[in-house]
């Protein structure tokens, strides 16, 4: 569903695109990609070498991972296990996707996450309409079993309400804007909120 084109170039391009912009204005932030489907596993422990996220980042496909699926729990699970709890750096998850199609257990996951004291924000791929998927080999739009033209919509309300679970925004990223520059500036104030809690400095894990 992520090679649906309802956003341009398609759902997926536009998204590694928004990451990449992300990189190029992070600040000293480190940064670690989990790639998921059916399963989860890290493309990139966290770091702070931005090249190498850029790099990792430009291999990503909808052949990375063969099982097919949208296991958001695997992919909260797989983020939690990257961070390192010893230090008292904020910690955020930004799950990208159209989260269509997620299997039972996520909110759960979140929860979870959020007890340890992770911030879980969600950016919604897709337009309301959403729209058919191409084929990957040939012409043409992936069918059902009826041969009836498969429409993927963004699960919008599900999206939100993980994020909710996890403290965190979700932003609903379509072709006017990917959302990820509205998203930092909510991420950055709920850390400044956090250091004026906390009375002391903090830095975005």
């Amino acid at each position: 569903s992520m090679l649906c084109e309802d956003i341009k170039p398609n759902r997926l391009l536009r998204s590694k695109q928004a990451v990449s912009e992300l990189i190029d204005n992070l600040e000293g932030d480190r940064i670690g990609l989990v790639v998921f489907a059916g399963e989860a596993y890290t493309q990139l422990p966290i770091t702070s070498d931005y090249s190498a996220a850029k790099l990792f980042l430009s291999t990503i496909n909808t052949k990375t991972i063969k099982t097919q699926g949208t296991n958001l729990s695997a992919a909260i699970q797989q983020s939690v296990k990257s961070f390192n709890f010893e230090n008292e750096f904020n910690k955020s998850i930004i799950i990208i996707t159209d989260g269509e199609d997620h299997e039972e257990g996520a909110l759960n996951e979140a929860r979870l996450a959020a007890e340890k004291g992770i911030f879980i924000h969600t950016l919604s791929v897709g337009e309301k309409n959403g729209g058919p998927i191409p084929l990957t080999k040939g012409k043409g739009f992936k069918k059902d079993r009826k041969g009836n033209i498969i429409i993927t919509k963004p699960n919008f309300v599900f999206l939100s309400e993980l994020s909710n679970i996890g403290n965190g925004i979700n932003i609903n990223a379509n072709n006017s804007e990917i959302g990820l520059k509205q998203l930092f500036k909510e991420i950055s104030k709920i850390e400044k909120k956090e250091i004026s809690d906390m009375k002391f400095t903090n830095y975005s894990d």
